[in-house]
């Protein structure tokens, strides 16, 4: 076997291992939920005053449950550390085997986009431990994509396509990959702010961060992805007049990919305008993230385009 394909079978086993990792912070995130969900319970039921007695006898419990909550947010913390770090070191042996920038077709895209949502979602959650219970939505989204990634979408090594030779892919393809995968946090973050605002299911949101704190790191992290996703649509452009002699055709995946541009920056808009509340502002950005799955999915493998090379 060659060092290139012996590269790969370890990049390969990397991919797998990094699963394995994101399920066990997983099932550690799912038990810090169900402690969390214990002890909330608990301080409802001992909350009155005409059980003050109770509570009291009962608080060393009740610290208990609360530290193991902690402890447990901080091992789901510690394993996706440990996940990111496989997850990169997976996608660097891809591109050294393949002697290319490992971004070139649907299974690299994928991965690439995952390691920067686990990268996004520890530097939101690492010094907010209430935070740290979205873990629970965000894992399986990732998992999700990897599983499609490394199954239905997978390519072994190879060159890429004569439309894809450029230099051009390691900056627009990049920054495709940068604002997806900060994108996929506000989309989760402002669902869960929904469900925070309307209380239902009651348990499920009586455990979600404070609405403003939702809304917050939706809105931040909207605010982080959105111009590296422009600077991305012009990037793209570019690469199109270099490649297909013009910089706009309307082709498929740039029709949808300017929609979600527009729906991006009808969101900003509508977080900072005084007219518009943050619940009908969630809506938005949830309908950008949509479309952006959209077009990762639907306009990649479906509709026949310019694009349709991505992966097939």
């Amino acid at each position: 076997m060659s060092f290139e394909l012996q590269l790969a079978a370890y990049s390969d086993l990397l991919y797998a291992s990094t699963m394995f990792i994101y399920a066990l912070s997983l099932l550690v995130s799912i038990a810090e939920y169900t402690v969390r969900g214990s002890q909330a319970k608990a301080n409802t039921a001992l909350g009155s005053k005409e059980r003050e007695g109770e509570v009291r006898g009962d608080g060393g419990l009740l610290a208990g449950e609360a530290y193991a909550g902690r402890r447990l947010g901080l091992v789901s913390l510690y394993l996706l550390v440990l996940g990111a770090a496989s997850h990169l070191a997976s996608i660097l042996s891809r591109g050294v085997a393949a002697h290319r920038w490992p971004m070139a077709n649907m299974h690299e895209y994928i991965s690439a986009i995952c390691l920067v949502s686990i990268i996004a979602w520890l530097t939101v959650s690492y010094r907010r431990s209430r935070v740290r219970i979205g873990g629970v939505f965000i894992i399986p989204i990732v998992l999700t994509l990897m599983f499609l990634g490394g199954t239905l979408l997978y390519l072994p090594i190879g060159p890429v396509t004569p439309s894809l030779k450029s230099y051009w892919i390691a900056f627009h393809v990049s920054t495709a990959v940068l604002a997806s995968g900060l994108f996929l946090i506000p989309g989760v973050t402002s669902c869960l702010y929904l469900i925070r605002r309307g209380g239902r299911p009651q348990r499920l949101a009586g455990l979600l961060p404070d609405e403003s704190m939702l809304d917050r790191i939706s809105y931040r992290a909207t605010i982080a992805a959105f111009p590296i996703y422009t600077v991305g649509l012009i990037l793209g452009a570019i690469w199109a007049e270099a490649a297909w002699g013009r910089y706009w055709g309307w082709d498929p995946k740039e029709t949808v990919a300017f929609v979600a541009w527009v729906l991006y920056a009808a969101y900003l808009h509508a977080r900072v305008s005084a007219g518009w509340g943050p619940s009908r502002a969630a809506f938005i950005n949830i309908a950008g993230f949509a479309v952006t799955v959209f077009n990762l999915f639907f306009i990649n493998l479906v509709v026949t385009g310019l694009h349709s090379y991505a992966g097939f």
